[in-house]
């Protein structure tokens, strides 16, 4: 039964809990919502009662969790395509948003650009440190630094002069600890790997631990919170190999699911977290303890 499901079967047998949750006359913003989790962020916040701002520069993506979220009251789900690194096109959807009275008091800063094991393993390039291209980092300094930074300040400042709100920052247990190369080749051994976790998506993802310690205190006297979730690697049709490596270095002994962050999302939008700001939720099953 996914988290957020049964976050509300418990939450109703007590009110006070359930307030503690409840997203009623909440507005969340979800950046790079037409990624692998975007529709499943959404779904969580929809089955608490707010209503979703979707941002993704992907109109396929973006058209996939639309697609996703028919059974919901379509009056609660609004959806833009759109660079969110763009400041200029952030604050003309933030104008939309304050005509439409959608007050913003959520925003998870989602967006990344990941690259999926399958096209590494097909790939001329074999992200090796030594040939690393400096300027490639470009594009995903831009979906994740530059995203996180724009709809931070946008949003933020318009929580700030309501007087609440939390941020919630996507970052990755590669943000905590580094890429265990060994799992891209199936004999484990480090060299016979040839396509490596690029350098470039640990140095993104651990920029959002420094920017939720920034916000966090920086708004803190205005009541808008800031945390950082730190989630594991989600199954979706990686290689048989890499699954199989991976397990072997995860107490729980699997992947996530894409439904496994729904709530730990809910719990870090609403008032149940009301008391946590610049922290680090680890959601891994247990692989950063090894």
């Amino acid at each position: 039964m996914p988290y957020a499901i049964i976050l509300i079967f418990l939450c109703r047998n007590n009110k006070k809990y359930f307030m503690d949750f409840d997203l009623s006359n909440k507005s969340a913003v979800i950046t790079g919502a037409g990624g692998l989790l975007g529709q499943y962020h959404a779904q969580a916040f929809l089955q608490f009662g707010a209503n979703v701002v979707l941002l993704d520069r992907n109109k396929k993506g973006l058209d996939k969790t639309l697609l996703s979220l028919s059974k919901f009251n379509e009056n609660k789900i609004f959806s833009f395509v759109c660079d969110a690194s763009d400041e200029k096109k952030v604050l003309n959807i933030s104008k939309k948003l304050i005509k439409e009275k959608i007050n913003i008091n959520i925003l998870v800063n989602n967006s990344a650009n990941n690259p999926k094991m399958k096209k590494l393993l097909n790939n001329k390039s074999s992200n090796r440190f030594e040939d690393f291209n400096v300027d490639s980092i470009d594009d995903d300094i831009r979906a994740v630094i530059y995203t996180t930074l724009v709809c931070s300040k946008v949003f933020g400042t318009i929580m700030a002069s309501k007087g609440s709100g939390s941020i919630i920052n996507i970052a990755s247990d590669l943000a905590i600890q580094a890429p265990d190369q060994r799992v891209y080749h199936k004999s484990e051994k480090m060299e016979k790997v040839k396509n490596f976790k690029p350098i470039s998506y640990s140095v993104v993802k651990s920029s959002m631990l420094g920017i939720t310690k920034y916000i966090s205190t920086y708004w803190a006297h205005k009541n808008v919170r800031c945390n950082t979730l730190i989630p594991g690697a989600v199954l979706n049709n990686q290689p048989k190999e890499l699954i199989k490596n991976v397990i072997k270095r995860v107490p729980l002994r699997r992947w996530a699911d894409v439904k496994d962050y729904q709530g730990a999302l809910v719990f870090l939008a609403s008032e149940a977290s009301s008391y946590m700001t610049g922290q680090e939720l680890i959601i891994d099953g247990g692989r950063s303890v090894w």
